[in-house]
């Protein structure tokens, strides 16, 4: 008997696949007006049969965040990754396991000590592990800048000692702290000017740079000029979230994925509705505290996607999810009785999306699930 959004036990994880495959064919639009190729990012879904439909040919490119991401893409044929979590030695054999199994997986790093430890692996296995060098653009993360004398001399490891230097990366994290559509573009500027700076310097000392490569889904949306740029990464805007809304980079209608909860009981004397969404259904990320406006855990709507007035989930334990109006807020808490279902609207895709085992998606249109699709865990 074909399940819905009513039927099934909560919570669950659903997915607008309608909704999802607009997101990726608006960003591959506003990039192929610029020039520039996407390179996905498959850590929001992390799911092989999501990836089929964000990818733009079965083989890549794309971008994954752990190694278990690469080999289970690997598996369903995806054959051009980066790894965007700096190298550790420990997970050298993994990578030089999925190249002799003719995947172009490529590896990022900032340091003498990993450019060392590459060029060294790559040596005792006898083939060239390809690695881009990070770089800092905005003192979020990790990386080194692109001014930083230490670039050239792990080019020069990478290039000389057995490994293949392929390039730079960097990652606009800072943008999810910009709220303006200036401050937006001026933090997409800065991080192309980091990324091409570093390749000129590269290149300057006769060290190859074919990949420059830069993203961010804020910058992604946002940027203006990508001249020198030769490929953008973006993750969350497949799925979108209440911290891509709070940054004005999408809208609450652009959110593909939602967590499905039922009311278990209400706290009267609190105003309190409590449903059985906690931390484990929608994580603990409380990224919207620092916007504008907060959303808490989550935003709370009907099953049709209509969000209630000022309605958010407040706090949440490891199987509840405490309901609240909005601090301030003006609104009336809505009359949701016992057994009563809800939407709940992701802070962070991301986040949100690793607590599930699967996506349930949705029939076009309807209450309907089609399908059931894993989503994958581990490291």
């Amino acid at each position: 008997m074909t399940e819905t959004l009513t039927s099934r036990q909560t919570p669950f994880l659903a997915l607008d696949l309608v909704q999802m495959k607009a997101n990726v064919a608006a960003l591959r639009a506003r990039l192929d007006g610029l020039g520039v190729p996407l390179r996905p990012h498959l850590k929001t879904v992390k799911c092989i049969e999501a990836a089929r439909h964000i990818l733009a040919a079965p083989e890549g490119p794309a971008t994954v965040s752990t190694l278990q991401e690469a080999e289970a893409f690997a598996g369903a044929g995806l054959r051009d990754m980066i790894y965007t979590v700096g190298i550790a030695p420990g997970k050298l054999d993994r990578v030089i396991a999925l190249r002799r199994a003719g995947v172009d997986i490529a590896v990022i790093l900032d340091s003498l000590a990993q450019a060392q430890a590459v060029a060294g692996a790559s040596r005792r296995a006898g083939l060239e592990i390809p690695a881009l060098i990070e770089i800092d653009s905005d003192g979020a993360r990790a990386g080194i800048r692109a001014d930083n004398p230490l670039l050239t001399e792990i080019g020069g490891i990478l290039h000389r000692d057995g490994a293949e230097l392929r390039g730079v990366l960097t990652h606009a994290g800072a943008s999810y702290a910009c709220f303006t559509p200036e401050a937006h573009r001026a933090m997409a500027e800065t991080e192309r000017r980091s990324a091409v700076t570093a390749a000129e310097h590269l290149r300057t000392a006769g060290l190859p740079c074919p990949v420059v490569s830069v993203g961010s889904s804020p910058t992604a949306h946002t940027a203006t000029d990508l001249s020198g740029v030769t490929e953008v990464r973006a993750g969350v805007f497949t799925l979108f979230d209440l911290m891509m809304v709070g940054l004005g980079i999408c809208d609450i209608e652009d959110i593909a994925a939602s967590v499905i909860a039922t009311v278990i009981g209400h706290q009267p004397d609190r105003d309190w509705i409590v449903t059985d969404a906690g931390y484990m259904a929608l994580s603990r990320d409380d990224g919207t505290a620092s916007h504008p406006v907060h959303n808490g855990f989550g935003l709370v709507c009907d099953l049709d996607g209509r969000p209630y007035p000022d309605l958010i989930v407040r706090s949440t334990n490891q199987e509840h999810g405490i309901l609240t109006l909005r601090p301030g807020s003006p609104a009336t808490l809505p009359a949701l009785e016992l057994g009563a279902r809800v939407r709940i609207l992701p802070i962070h895709a991301c986040a949100t999306v690793a607590m599930h085992p699967n996506f349930a998606v949705l029939e076009p249109g309807t209450d309907r699930i089609a399908e059931y699709w894993p989503i994958m865990r581990g490291w």
